[in-house]
């Protein structure tokens, strides 16, 4: 096996590492825990996870989704956040390599899974990942100068100030709560990281995919459409989007325009 070949590998398992600790963050955060101790345990009998019982996807396959213990069911969203960070580090890698932006962007999609899978769970987006991520995306446009700082700067300003004004003339005309304000610091954030120029593409994306999505589930599930559709995930699946593919797009549609 070549360099190359290894780093890709390396890169596989790193974000699978880092997938079960994602886990961690997002059982814990909306329950204002610690992140950091007390190590793992079965959210069902409580019982400490070994290091063998926790390895990413291996575990979970090896006792097939149960607690080795109490022998309840572990809840597959467990490796679905590991293999989903693995991919993500995979796809970074293979298109920055072991650069700052492939380390930069690495937490900013990180972040954006965890933020999206507690607003599935919690209907919330909590401040303590929103807003330091506004802060880290401000900070890597200074170190790493991918766009100019002052994109990054109206990229956050505009993000949630557009969200805002959306949110109170919904309000207003309705008088119900649209868009929470964990959905504004998202956008606002990822403003941040992507620039004032990327945000038209992702609120489009983001829009379209939550319709769709939200229109089969509500279907499905036999909901009234008064009931809320958590938005943030939508958001992050438009934010990485615009990541891997947006300028190919939007030149794409540029072209058909004329």
């Amino acid at each position: 096996m070549d360099l190359n070949s290894l780093m890709v590998l390396y890169s596989v398992l790193i974000g699978l590492a880092l997938g079960s600790f994602l886990n961690v963050c997002i059982y814990r955060i909306p329950l204002k825990k610690s992140i950091i101790k007390p190590p793992s345990v079965c959210p069902k009998c409580g019982k400490r996870i070994r290091f063998y019982d926790n390895i990413p996807l291996i575990s979970y396959l090896f006792l097939r989704g149960r607690c080795r213990h109490c022998r309840g069911y572990i809840s597959w969203e467990y490796p679905l956040v590991e293999a989903i960070t693995g991919l993500l580090s995979l796809a970074l890698f293979i298109r920055y390599g072991l650069s700052l932006q492939f380390l930069f962007f690495f937490l900013f999609a990180g972040t954006l899974v965890v933020i999206s899978f507690i607003d599935l769970h919690h209907r919330i987006i909590p401040d303590v990942l929103s807003l330091p991520g506004i802060l880290a995306g401000w900070a890597y446009s200074l170190l790493a100068g991918h766009i100019p700082w002052l994109d990054s700067l109206i990229g956050s300003i505009a993000g949630a100030g557009a969200l805002f004004l959306v949110a109170l003339v919904y309000q207003r005309l309705t008088g119900r709560e649209g868009m929470g304000g964990g959905d504004i610091k998202l956008l606002g954030m990822i403003g941040a990281w992507m620039g004032w120029r990327s945000l038209p593409f992702i609120v489009l994306i983001s829009s379209l995919t939550g319709a769709v999505i939200g229109s089969i589930f509500i279907l499905i599930a036999g909901k009234g459409y008064r009931f809320r559709i958590p938005f943030g995930p939508f958001l992050s699946l438009g934010a990485l989007i615009y990541l891997f593919f947006g300028l190919r797009l939007t030149s794409w549609y540029f072209r058909l325009l004329h």
